[in-house]
């Protein structure tokens, strides 16, 4: 056992098992103007896999988020992950006419993946026929966490109109939203407020089940109201909602935006081992494999004397 697993004992039911990683697999997508590309990872052993469509923040890529993704697939779950035409990568002009449009395009750039499972699945030697389609899981990390929330039921609210569309979809159970904007308006900065006009989300229809992940010190200069911020996901949405709230932690949570990455300004690798553990463990409840890990996280973290986070469900 190493010394991040001896950290949370009980989170881990097994030892980490060798993982396959393809990249990139093409998906044709007509009228995005670039074809998608996507990084599938998973396990070389085990069957009924779920499944995690992670959709990473501003500027990434499929190569971001290994601390998370790699831990995820080691531990059971196939890993898949779009590169959004926002993603440095890209390179997409600012006056391009996609970019006012750049947080639909991720909501498709997901529901692509979800149409395509048979593709992807047998891009990756071995995959085949070991995936468990009822067991689908969106995930994302700040702007991608807004994009995983479209999934789960939340409404980008247009910014004359009042409107937002319904872009939820019935194949994803449970999402996990980390580092996610909260309530548009009033709450944003000038500076948000001019360049980001999609940063309006509305929780009310967020429904499906997900886990909320936040830093108390995530204090971006995107919104007036500080760290709690980020909580709205969780107390503005109806239904089976979790959230972690970690302690000293920042945008990158310690650094699960990637390995050595340069965004991370409070990397700490006990954060990271927390996301890792605590993200997994709740998937597995959510989608309904086992409870046992995510009683065991929120139990040691409630009876920690020095804990690292706190979890709190209704």
């Amino acid at each position: 056992m190493n010394e991040r697993e001896m950290a949370m004992p009980g989170a881990v039911a097994t030892a980490p098992a060798p993982v396959v990683s393809v990249k990139p697999v093409i998906l044709e997508a007509p009228g995005r103007g670039d074809d998608l590309r996507v990084r599938v990872s998973a396990p070389v052993t085990g069957s009924d896999l779920p499944i995690i469509v992670l959709s990473h923040g501003f500027g990434s890529s499929l190569d971001g988020y290994g601390p998370l993704a790699d831990f995820w697939a080691a531990h059971g779950f196939a890993v898949i992950q779009p590169t959004h035409l926002d993603s440095r990568t890209v390179g997409l002009a600012q006056d391009d006419p996609r970019t006012p449009r750049i947080w639909r395009y991720r909501v498709e750039d997901m529901k692509r993946i979800l149409d395509r499972l048979d593709l992807l699945e047998s891009a990756v030697p071995g995959l085949s026929g070991r995936l468990d389609r009822g067991r689908i899981a969106a995930a994302g990390h700040s702007f991608g966490g807004q994009t995983a929330g479209n999934l789960l039921g939340l409404r980008v609210l247009d910014p004359v109109s009042g409107q937002g569309e319904d872009l939820s979809d019935p194949r994803i159970g449970a999402g996990v939203l980390i580092a996610t904007a909260g309530k548009g308006g009033a709450d944003l900065t000038p500076y948000a407020a001019e360049h980001f006009p999609f940063m309006n989300p509305d929780f009310a229809n967020m429904t499906t089940p997900a886990l909320v992940v936040a830093g108390d010190k995530d204090d971006l200069p995107l919104s007036v109201r500080g760290p709690e911020w980020l909580t709205d996901p969780y107390f503005l949405s109806p239904g089976d909602k979790s959230l972690l709230t970690v302690f000293g932690g920042e945008h990158s949570l310690g650094g699960i935006a990637g390995y050595e990455a340069r965004e991370t300004t409070d990397e700490n690798p006990q954060r990271v081992a927390l996301v890792q553990r605590a993200t997994w463990a709740y998937l597995r409840h959510a989608l309904g494999i086992e409870d046992a890990a995510w009683t065991a996280v929120r139990k040691e973290l409630s009876e920690s004397t020095a804990p690292l986070g706190r979890i709190e469900s209704k």
